[in-house]
């Protein structure tokens, strides 16, 4: 079996003789051969040219037994690409150091002297399974970053304008997909409709759960349904697919700009904060259980008057448990903190605020998906 001229390998050996053998050897099998007899030669060789494959020895000059210093080597070669093939090879080889040359990365191990043929045959079949293997992780990359371009896309591309409020949101999830939403659809010219929401877990089974969880939303809200009433809905279209097995905390309300008045109903989510202009803070906790876990689950509903220069701020736990570097929490004390300190500001600021400050607190690294919404009254 030969491999294309277009693959080339990266043969490492300390011993010059060695190197030159497999080199022929390689070559009459279609291959380009590079050679390197030391740790630091492998080294800069990877750093100036792209492999199909390394065939490398776990023993040199400082350490000649025990194959450690290749076994490290190892290691760093599979930080540098982890779907590079590597094959190790050592006269000194044993069971525990070829169960570790395979836990570091390798693909196979091959004891010296070799045999010409067998070898061939396995540095062809390890590239071909690389190739295999790389183009298989590029098409899994651009499903991965059409997923989550179609996740964002589901979420408001603007949040809707009405007279008497301005809404901003962003969300941050914490891998590649996330659990958390938030919505606002413009019902009437005088009615809002806002919720947010978190999905147990995270990651791709939290974000389809999250698509489902919108799309139901989105179905139910109406001007004339009640907040009890759309969140009922929706609990009971969670429940009846029982092969999810994850409970959604969801907060939905509605507010009417003429009455200035926010009617909602709380299923087991954070609750959100009124900031009051005069400086006081109110909780919105009325409502009942999280949703997707009881059929018949029933929840209530509750009414808050909004005036000019108050703040509804919603969230989720990502933000107020959002970790230090030392294991300490935001919490919702820090969260507090911030939004005392940038009560005045207006919608969109007030949101970079609270994500600067949390960014800041966990060292630039959310351990959580962490979404914020907040509507200013004016």
């Amino acid at each position: 079996m030969l491999a294309t001229r277009q693959s080339r390998v990266l043969v490492a050996d300390d011993q010059q003789d060695v190197v030159a053998a497999i080199r022929m050897l390689l070559r009459g099998a279609g291959l380009e051969v590079d050679p390197a007899t030391s740790v630091q030669e492998v080294r800069s060789r990877l750093d100036s040219q792209a492999y199909d494959l390394v065939l490398m020895d776990l023993n040199y000059a400082r350490d000649t037994t025990s194959g450690r210093e290749g076994l490290d080597l190892l290691t760093e070669i599979h930080a540098r690409d982890r779907l590079l093939p590597v094959i190790v090879m050592t006269g000194w080889g044993s069971i525990d150091t070829a169960v570790e040359a395979m836990r570091r990365g390798a693909r196979t191990f091959v004891h010296k002297p070799w045999d010409n043929h067998s070898l061939t045959e396995t540095v062809c079949r390890e590239i071909e399974e690389g190739h295999a293997l790389r183009q298989s992780d590029k098409l899994a990359a651009n499903e991965h970053a059409d997923a989550q371009a179609i996740q964002r896309a589901l979420l408001p591309p603007a949040l809707p304008s009405l007279s008497g409020v301005s809404l901003a949101a962003r969300w941050e999830p914490a891998l590649a997909f996330g659990g958390d939403c938030y919505d606002a659809i413009r019902l009437t010219d005088s009615r809002l409709a806002i919720s947010i929401a978190d999905v147990c877990g995270k990651g791709l089974p939290a974000a389809l759960l999250m698509s489902n969880l919108l799309a139901s939303l989105r179905a139910f809200a109406t001007s004339e349904r009640s907040p009890r009433d759309v969140v009922s809905s929706v609990n009971r279209a969670l429940c009846r697919q029982k092969d999810l097995r994850r409970f959604v905390t969801l907060f939905y309300a509605l507010y009417d700009s003429a009455t200035r008045v926010l009617t909602y109903t709380n299923a087991g989510h954070n609750p959100p904060l009124v900031l009051r202009r005069t400086g006081s803070c109110e909780r919105l906790a009325s409502g009942g259980t999280v949703t997707g876990i009881f059929d018949e689950g029933t929840y209530e509903e509750g009414r808050v008057a909004l005036d000019p220069g108050d703040r509804l701020v919603l969230f989720t736990d990502g933000i107020t448990e959002a970790r230090s570097v030392d294991g300490d929490e935001f919490d919702d004390s820090g969260l507090l903190r911030t939004l005392d300190r940038c009560r005045h500001l207006d919608a969109q600021s007030m949101v970079d605020t609270i994500f600067n400050e949390v960014g800041a607190f966990a060292g630039g690294r959310l351990q959580d998906d962490a979404t914020a919404v907040v509507a200013a009254i004016a």
